[in-house]
């Protein structure tokens, strides 16, 4: 994941609504069966060097299954992204919101390794 955060051509965005989401499921007991105090620091520590703030300027309309992910959706527009980068079934689901592709990190990592975008 290293490798994604300091690639120079790509921009990362976060916004309020993400990082707290990021603190509240690292968090939890079973995702820390996966993962440690270390890597959610070291993860902080990657969006805060490498990651763009943005405040949310657009509000999505949309009808995704979780409303609590309305946020994303919210902040692909505001920029507006390319792509959101998920392991949400709610989000992959709709595989698209107006010009943001919706795709897991694995899909995303073969996309760089083909060449696809950039």
């Amino acid at each position: 994941m290293r490798n994604l955060f300091a690639n120079p051509d790509l921009k990362i965005y976060v916004c309020d609504e993400l990082l707290n989401e990021f603190g509240l499921v690292s968090s939890r007991p079973k995702i820390r069966k996966y993962i440690t105090e270390d890597d959610v620091e070291e993860t902080y520590k990657l969006m805060d060097k490498y990651c763009c703030y943005i405040p949310i300027r657009e509000k999505a309309i949309s009808s995704v299954r979780d409303k609590k992910d309305l946020y994303l959706l919210s902040l692909a527009d505001t920029i507006p992204a390319d792509f959101i980068i998920t392991g949400d079934k709610d989000l992959l689901v709709l595989g698209v919101h107006h010009q943001t592709k919706i795709v897991t990190y694995k899909e995303f990592e073969g996309m760089i390794k083909r060449r696809e975008i950039f």
